[in-house]
C-alpha cells in the first residue's frame, strides 16, 4: 500500500504573499501570449547567468525603464518582442552598434544563451527584460519612445481554441504602436501560414500601422536562424510585414 503520511521533516510551504502573486502574474501570465517551456541551464550559461544578467537584464515588474539611463546613452531603441535564443537578436544588435536594442523573452534558457553571446562578442546595446511581452508594454516601457519594434516569429498558437493567446491582435497593436514613435516601423515575420492571414485580418481592422513605403531607419535584414532554415526546408515560406506608425493627431 502506497505511504500517504506525510514525512515529519517536511514543512508545510510559506503561504505566497500578496507581492510573491504580482511577480507570478507578470512573468507567467494566466492567459499569455507566450508558451512557457522548461528547460536547464549549463554550468557556463548560470555563470553568465549570475554574473552578467544583474547587469543587462530585468524580470518584469509594474517600474517604469529609464532606458537612456540603463544603456547609459541617449539613441535609437528597437525593442524586440520574443528574442528566442537571441541569435538574429545578437547579429543585428552587432551590426548596428549605434542603436539600442530591448529584447523581451520569457525562456530563460534562450536568454541565457543571448547573454553568451554579449558575453563573447563584447555587446553593449542590448538589455535583456524576462517576462510576458504585453506586460512590458503596459508598464514597463515609455510610449512614443521606440525607433521600432521586432516581432519574429511569435508562437502561432496553431490551435482554435488557442488563438485568443496570439500576440498579434487589436489590443497587442494598439500598445505596440503606443511604444514607437511617430513614423517609427514595426517589423512582424512568420512562418506559419494561417498566423499570416490572421496577422493581415488583424492589421486590416486598425490604422495606427500602415505599410512602409520608402526606407526604414534601420535594417530590415534578418539573419536566418536553424529555425528559420528548418521552416524553408519543409516548405514553409516566411511572410513579412513592414509598418510605419503614423503620426499622432497634432505632430508636424
Amino acid at each position: 500500500m502506497e505511504n500517504t503520511e506525510r514525512p515529519a521533516a517536511t514543512a508545510d510551504p510559506a503561504p505566497l504573499t500578496a507581492e510573491d502573486l504580482r511577480d507570478r502574474a507578470r512573468l507567467y501570465p494566466r492567459v499569455t501570449s507566450f508558451r512557457s517551456r522548461r528547460g536547464s541551464l549549463t554550468p557556463a550559461q548560470q555563470h553568465n547567468w549570475e554574473t552578467l544578467w544583474p547587469i543587462v537584464g530585468r524580470d518584469a515588474t509594474d517600474t517604469r525603464l529609464d532606458l537612456e539611463q540603463w544603456f547609459g546613452r541617449s539613441a535609437p531603441v528597437i525593442m524586440e518582442i520574443g528574442s528566442g535564443t537571441g541569435t538574429s537578436t545578437a547579429a543585428m544588435a552587432k551590426l548596428e552598434p549605434e542603436i539600442d536594442v530591448l529584447a523581451v523573452e520569457v525562456y530563460k534558457p534562450g536568454l541565457a544563451q543571448l547573454l553568451g553571446f554579449i558575453q563573447r562578442e563584447d555587446i553593449d546595446n542590448i538589455r535583456i527584460v524576462r517576462g510576458d511581452a504585453v506586460v512590458v508594454l503596459r508598464e514597463m516601457v515609455p510610449t512614443a519612445f521606440f525607433a521600432g519594434i521586432r516581432i519574429f516569429f511569435p508562437d502561432p498558437w496553431p490551435k482554435a481554441r488557442h488563438h485568443k493567446r496570439r500576440l498579434i491582435q487589436s489590443g497587442t497593436l494598439g500598445l505596440i504602436a503606443d511604444a514607437v514613435v511617430d513614423d517609427g516601423v514595426v517589423h512582424i515575420a512568420t512562418d506559419h501560414a494561417d498566423y499570416a492571414e490572421w496577422i493581415a485580418e488583424e492589421l486590416a481592422a486598425q490604422e495606427l500601422l500602415v505599410p512602409l513605403e520608402g526606407e526604414a531607419p534601420f535594417s530590415l535584414d534578418r539573419p536566418t536562424t536553424k529555425f528559420e532554415g528548418r521552416a524553408d526546408r519543409e516548405g514553409r515560406s516566411v511572410t513579412e510585414f513592414v509598418l510605419r506608425r503614423i503620426p499622432r493627431a497634432g505632430d508636424h
